[in-house]
């Protein structure tokens, strides 16, 4: 590195300092003024500086650079320099000094007009790539880096189908032609359009080619779901006008845009009549429930009105649409009052035809409001929920048969059928043929082609077995057979029918005392008792018996054609005093009875109309008071076995019929209870 001492140290010598401090290795900075620029300069710089050149004269120094403009100051160094060092004179280096700042001035406009290039090439949305001659890329700017998926630095100075080996630009360094507006599909899957151009100077020189592209991907794609969204909105139209309800739909300012013509028959208003009006245009009597939900942005439903130039009774439902959060307008679904009102008539008429025919009653029959009556219920609404068999346990005349139906109605086989058998009012020779029919030829008088059993009949739907413990032993074995395999066997068949039937089951009867006899299988006893519903007599729900009295009377009065209001106060009384044996079924016998002998200008059932009620511990007491008087006719023996029946029974009702808990009561196993229970004949109807 060339070895350069500056003398002088103003303007010129500055210049020449920072040009040479980055080239050569400046020894000196020599000035008579330590203050000039130069000095200070070369201070900063680390480079020793001085007044006196004469100090750092030295055969190593290769250059001496005068910038004094003094003609002694250049004597002076030209006598005392080496032969091997240069002396530039004051006004070379003024001028070299001078077309170095000139040089520094071009260079910072160059790099100010590249900086400027740069910014507005990289600022464009379009991708932009420029090759030279030999298709090499020298300009790359960021949108191309976006679009193309290169940085500019991987990218300039390759071959440009090394970047894009699909690129046609080297084809326009060959034709010289513009091509406009072509599409092309980039590697990365994006696709663009482009314009090549090729790049000619002021002499016809061909320099390079330049293309600008933009990136139509999404441009593609909104074309794309705006055709979709066509298509849509064409399926909409079409299902809205093969819609027979009346729609109408306005925008967000309450303007009518599309009915369809439903809402022309039902209202009586045609499109130019709705479409670009106000959604009031249609109102003949009431609020315009579209501007209500365009105002609230909460949707309305079942709002009466009278709409059209005849004031058609209506009702209607509107709801807002909305978009991305922003309300757009609403829909309106209008519904004609008079075809609901035909619709509902006609329903009411298929229900009461469809109860005539299958299940009659429903849980909203059943008629009770004690805690006694609301368990049993709300077991059968959950059992009505599920597929599993149900038994129904209580008194004759206690409901079981409401129950049933209710059970049916509730589940979800309501629409198939519901057939009701009674076990024991059909003989024992006929019961099994007509439970699951039989084949042609089975036996005598048996019809050509066979005969479906009532399981088969009710497939799919419910079958009702009321005193299901009259069957027979023979019996009880093919109906387990159908509650374990879910098939039947017709009488004279072998072929299995498989079947879907739910089985609901009611007995009065002690099934546990039938099983212990050896009358009942104990099997079948678990299949039946999944689901055991006790239905309680009336005296354990003398609460409810005024709300059955009112219900009970409306049904006698629709049968007998009276008019009879209601029971008095004394006749409750006396009716919730009696213990009702019999059950509804005799509380309704009694109500029809005194209904029969009300004159027919008497409303309410006073006490006197009732007949006589007893209830059995009264005659109870009166059997006991005889037996008392001939107890000395009996011996010690009778009377022992009398008492102990009569403290067995009494026992059984404290605990409500549970044969456990009275055997730990008595001090005796429940094996030995039931032989005294069947020893005395004792029988408590629905106790368990």
């Amino acid at each position: 590195m060339q070895k350069i001492m500056i003398v002088g140290a103003g303007k010129g010598g500055t210049a020449i300092l920072n040009i040479f401090k980055q080239t050569a290795e400046v020894i000196a900075v020599v000035d008579i003024n330590l203050n000039a620029p130069g000095i200070l300069a070369a201070q900063e710089a680390g480079i020793p500086t001085g007044t006196d050149w004469q100090a750092y004269m030295s055969d190593e120094l290769d250059i001496i650079i005068e910038v004094t403009g003094e003609d002694k100051v250049f004597r002076e160094l030209r006598d005392a320099r080496s032969k091997n060092t240069v002396l530039i004179p004051g006004s070379v280096a003024f001028l070299l000094a001078t077309l170095l700042e000139e040089k520094e001035e071009l260079i910072k406009t160059l790099r100010k007009i590249t900086y400027e290039h740069d910014l507005i090439f990289n600022s464009s949305g379009d991708g932009m790539v420029v090759i030279n001659t030999e298709g090499t890329v020298t300009l790359f700017n960021k949108s191309a880096e976006k679009i193309i998926g290169i940085e500019r630095e991987l990218a300039e100075g390759r071959h440009v189908t090394e970047i894009i080996p699909t690129s046609k630009l080297p084809r326009i360094l060959h034709t010289r032609k513009v091509e406009s507006n072509q599409e092309l599909l980039l590697p990365n899957g994006a696709k663009i359009i482009t314009t090549r151009i090729p790049i000619i100077d002021e002499n016809d020189q061909l320099i390079g080619a330049f293309s600008v592209f933009k990136d139509i991907t999404d441009v593609v794609n909104l074309a794309e779901e705006i055709t979709n969204l066509k298509e849509i909105q064409t399926m909409l139209q079409a299902i809205i006008h093969s819609s027979d309800e009346a729609i109408s739909v306005v925008d967000e300012d309450g303007r009518g845009i599309m009915i369809n013509p439903a809402y022309t028959r039902i209202t009586g208003l045609e499109e130019e009549e709705v479409i670009g009006q106000p959604a009031t245009a249609d109102i003949s009597e009431g609020e315009s429930m579209h501007m209500k939900v365009l105002k609230t942005r909460r949707p309305v439903r079942g709002t009466a009105m009278r709409v059209g130039p005849n004031k058609k009774e209506v009702v209607v439902n509107v709801a807002p649409i909305i978009v991305d959060g922003k309300l757009k307008g609403s829909v309106g679904v209008i519904h004609d009052m008079s075809e609901i009102k035909n619709l509902n008539r006609e329903l009411n008429r298929a229900r009461q035809i469809i109860r005539t025919l299958e299940a009659k009653y429903s849980f909203e029959d059943i008629i009770g409001q004690s805690e006694e009556m609301t368990i049993p219920v709300e077991q059968a609404k959950l059992g009505a929920k599920t597929p599993a068999t149900v038994l129904l346990r209580g008194e004759s005349g206690t409901g079981k048969e409401l129950f049933a139906h209710a059970i049916h109605n509730a589940s979800d086989r309501k629409f198939n059928k519901f057939i009701r058998v009674n076990c024991a009012a059909i003989s024992e020779s006929l019961l099994e043929s007509e439970l699951f029919g039989y084949e042609e030829g089975a036996f005598s008088g048996a019809k050509r082609g066979g005969k479906r059993g009532f399981f088969e009949e009710a497939n799919n739907g419910s079958i009702f077995l009321d005193e299901i413990g009259e069957l027979p032993a023979n019996t009880q074995a093919k109906l387990l057979r159908v509650l374990q395999e879910k098939e039947i066997v017709r009488v004279g068949g072998t072929k299995p029918v498989p079947i879907n039937v739910r089985v609901i089951a009611a007995t009065n009867l002690n099934l546990e005392k039938a099983i212990a006899r050896g009358s009942f299988r104990e099997d079948l006893y678990y299949r039946l008792n999944r689901m055991p519903i006790h239905i309680p007599p009336l005296r354990r729900r003398k609460d409810d018996i005024p709300l059955l009295c009112e219900r009970l009377i409306r049904k006698i009065n629709q049968d007998y054609g009276r008019n009879v209001e209601g029971v008095s106060d004394d006749a409750i009384r006396k009716l919730i005093e009696y213990d009702w044996p019999g059950n509804v079924r005799e509380l309704e016998n009694v109500l029809g009875r005194a209904i029969i002998f009300l004159n027919y200008n008497e409303t309410i059932i006073q006490d006197e109309h009732l007949p006589e009620l007893q209830n059995n511990q009264v005659k109870e007491k009166e059997e006991d008071d005889a037996k008392a008087k001939a107890i000395h006719t009996e011996t010690l023996a009778v009377q022992l076995e009398r008492y102990e029946a009569k403290v067995i029974n009494s026992t059984l009702v404290a605990v409500n019929g549970n044969k456990t808990a009275a055997s730990k009561l008595l001090g005796i196993s429940v094996r030995n209870l039931y032989y005294k229970l069947e020893k005395y004949g004792i029988e408590l109807n629905g106790m368990q």
